[in-house]
């Protein structure tokens, strides 16, 4: 004994000349395509996009953008004093933190990153001057002039994702 299979239905596409008929399971249904002579390869002028939510706060885009570039780039202070770059984007997060939360973020980011850096540039060479003493820190003098300059080559990649408006997740 043979078991039958159920029937299945079958979608067939046929073109009339007023329109396309679409048969399928016992059933058709007309549908037309009309031509509009008027819009025959022009864009259509549609609703200008609502600016996507924020946080909260109440600084243009142009503004968060440029104070939070401004908080990263903060870093090349400590080319000149040495250490206000971290006095100066905490500055920013003071007086921002209400107004933008992606201000004060960036900002808050950058304290962080300097006071990290400066810490590990400090403990840095200070190994390395104790072990020249030993003849062996003279190794690690190149190493730490990468050390050096690394904070400002992330510095600035920060302040460059900072003016695109991208944010990280981390933190």
């Amino acid at each position: 004994m043979r078991a039958e299979r159920p029937a299945r239905a079958v979608l067939a596409v046929q073109l009339r000349k007023g329109g396309i008929v679409y048969v399928g399971a016992g059933e058709e249904k007309e549908c037309s395509m009309e031509r509009e002579p008027a819009n025959y390869g022009i864009q259509r002028e549609y609703e200008t996009r609502p600016e996507p939510p924020r946080w909260g706060g109440t600084m243009s885009v142009e503004g968060e953008r440029t104070w939070s570039v401004l908080a990263h780039l903060s870093t090349f202070l400590n080319l000149v004093t040495g250490f206000l770059g971290p006095v100066a984007a905490f500055v920013i997060w003071l007086i921002y933190r209400n107004d933008s939360p992606r201000v004060a973020s960036h900002a808050l980011r950058s304290v962080f990153y300097q006071v990290a850096w400066l810490v590990a540039i400090v403990v840095g060479w200070t190994v390395t001057g104790l072990l020249t003493m030993v003849l062996v820190g003279f190794l690690l003098v190149p190493v730490m002039l990468l050390v050096t300059l690394a904070p400002f080559a992330q510095a600035t990649y920060e302040a460059y994702r900072a003016y695109r408006g991208e944010d990280r997740r981390s933190m």
